[in-house]
Order: structure tokens, then C-alpha cells, then sequence
């Protein structure tokens, strides 16, 4: 499909939105989706919908335009170009649309689940029936959907996430504490919501899953690993989805430089457990490295945080059975 030729100028009337967004996520990742969306679309800069994690679909609405393929809990996002009282008034707003000989499908991008199916249906025959324009169900060159928030039916271009994440599970190398792709993918995010000029390291980086995600979406990130068979296996999955060598063999604690931002997963095994001495070093290294970092544990760590310098201003927990993550925003 064509990327979507969305101008905010032709919304029609008052509401002030621009982009409407999809989301969903199962009930152990709530609070995780919830800071990813805060870091991708900033507080007060959108409005989100209060739903409990299984009762639908969930919203945001944004003037921010983002790759729905950005986060691991994005399902579509509606570009926001006509937005009408009647879904008859749509259908003939939507006669002004000019294809250029493309040809199309209109779908119904559900934020809950209380219109009927056969009804959701009916809403996508009548609104295309009111295009100019060839419709094409299987491969069509623009895709829009219509939903319908507040009472009101908004209709516009609709782009569906790829789940690229997913493609990143079968690495050939695997380590049985790694983060989960999808985890890997929203704490990037959270650590660098726009990539634009902007460099991060991860220097615990182990087999390269926050690497491998970062890099996917278009962020700048290197890392380091002070195990040589975890380097080895994260050139190894870096080189497997066509990505280039950015790992290094290094001890961080001995890293200089400066990055705008860092993720650190503080080592993990059952069979050796960092002091807090060893974890403090580290949380000082980090501290000389960058003044934001998003660090990932399974101990709380809040005290050895702050004395090494950061304040925690956001953060959450993952649940994954009676097995529990925190995901601590500092700067």
C-alpha cells in the first residue's frame, strides 16, 4: 500500500485531533504499554481512553504522526482528514477523495465492541461506496478506515502495524533470560521516542535483543558486553536480519563518552547474583554516560539509583507469571 498522503488542513471541522491509534496488550504488559505511549506521545500531549486491558480495544488520540510499526502494542493508526455526525454525511464527504487511478479499501477500525460486526460492515460498503474509484479487497494501493469516537464518525487513511518485532524471534542465537522482543521493542522506545540525531548505547547489550529492535526502528545504538559469547551471539543476530556489527567487547565500567540516552538491562542468572557494590558501579558508569537511561531489573534498585546519581521519573512493572521485571525511567 501507498504510505498515506494525510494533510491536517483538510480536517473539516473543529475537533482538534489529528491521528487516532489502536492499541491493545495483554493484562501482565498494561503498565508497560501505558509508559510507551506517555514516552511516545508525551503527557498532556494526547488523549487517552481509561479502558481495563481486556475490554477492547484501546485509543490514543494525538496531533503526533508515528509508524504504528513503532511500538509492539500499536495495532492501526486513522490519519484523521473528514470527520462527520452521520455516517451518511460521511459517504458523501468522502466523493471529494481523488484516487488518481489508485484503487481501494475502506475498513472499520473499531475502538470498541459494541457496534455489531454485520453493522461494522454495512458502515464500510456504505462510506466506499461513496469514493470515486475501483475498490480492491486483497492488495489495494490505499487503505482507510473509518471509526466512529465521542458520537462522531472519523474517516481518513489507515495504516496497520507490520509486528516487525515478531520476525526478530527467531534469532540464531538465544538466551533464556533475554527480554521478550516485544518488551525489548517498547523499552527502546521509552529510552529514544524520536530517533532524530540521536545516539544511545546499550552496554550490557548481551545477544543484542534491544539492539536488534533499536536498530529496526531507526535509532542510533551501539553496544557493549563484557561476556565474549554474548558478543559473538549479538554479531551473530545482528548479522542474521542484515543489520551492521555495532557490539563491542567491553567491560562498562571502563566505557567514556557521552550518548543522549542508554538502556541497561542489569544483569540476570539464577546462579550469580551481583552485590550491590557491583551494581552501584555500574549505575555510576552509566550515570557518566548519559543523563537518561532506562535501566530494566528484577531486584528494586531505587536507592543504589539515586546515589548514583539519576532521579526515577517514570517507570512500571512487567509480569510474566510469578516473575516480575521493573522498568525505571531515569535521568
Amino acid at each position: 500500500m501507498k504510505e498515506d498522503q494525510y494533510n491536517p488542513d483538510n480536517v473539516t471541522n473543529s475537533m482538534t485531533l489529528s491521528y487516532v491509534y489502536m492499541y491493545n496488550c495483554h493484562e501482565e504488559e498494561a503498565q508497560l504499554c501505558q509508559l510507551e505511549l506517555r514516552s511516545l506521545f508525551g503527557d498532556g500531549e494526547y488523549s487517552l481512553n481509561h479502558q481495563e486491558p481486556n475490554l477492547g480495544t484501546h485509543y490514543v488520540v494525538s496531533s503526533i504522526g508515528m509508524d504504528p510499526s513503532r511500538s509492539p502494542f500499536i495495532k492501526q493508526r486513522l490519519a484523521v482528514s473528514f470527520v462527520e455526525d452521520t455516517v451518511q454525511a460521511l459517504a458523501s464527504t468522502v466523493n471529494a477523495i481523488e484516487l488518481q487511478g489508485a484503487t481501494f479499501k475502506v475498513v472499520f477500525a473499531a475502538v470498541d465492541k459494541s457496534l455489531p460486526y454485520n453493522e461494522q460492515r454495512q458502515i464500510e460498503r456504505e462510506v466506499g461506496a461513496g469514493i470515486r474509484g475501483k475498490a480492491e479487497m486483497r492488495s489495494p494501493d490505499r487503505l482507510f478506515g473509518i471509526t466512529c469516537l465521542d458520537g462522531r464518525w472519523l474517516f481518513g487513511e489507515c495504516k496497520t502495524n507490520e509486528a516487525i518485532w515478531l520476525k526478530h524471534n527467531s534469532k540464531p542465537q538465544q538466551y533464556s533470560t533475554a527480554l521478550s522482543t516485544r518488551m525489548a521493542r517498547a523499552v527502546a522506545n521509552i529510552a529514544v521516542p524520536f530517533p532524530e540525531g540521536i545516539t544511545a548505547i546499550d552496554p550490557c547489550c548481551g545477544i543484542g535483543t534491544v539492539l536488534i529492535e533499536a536498530l529496526s526502528m531507526g535509532i542510533h545504538m551501539i553496544g557493549t558486553d563484557i561476556n565474549p559469547l554474548a558478543v559473538r551471539g549479538a554479531r551473530m543476530n545482528l548479522a542474521h536480519f542484515g543489520f551492521p556489527d555495532v557490539v563491542a567487547l567491553q567491560d562498562m565500567r571502563m566505557l567514556t563518552g557521552s550518548y543522549d540516552a542508554a538502556v541497561l538491562d542489569m544483569p540476570y542468572n539464577l546462579c550469580s547474583v551481583l552485590s550491590p557494590a557491583d551494581q552501584l558501579a555500574m549505575l555510576e558508569s552509566l550515570r557518566g554516560l548519559t543523563s537518561k537511561a532506562v535501566i530494566v531489573t528484577t531486584e528494586t534498585i531505587d536507592a543504589l539509583v539515586i546515589q548514583a546519581g539519576f532521579m526515577i521519573s517514570d517507570r512500571c512493572e512487567v509480569r510474566k507469571g510469578s516473575f516480575s521485571r521493573q522498568v525505571l525511567v531515569c535521568h
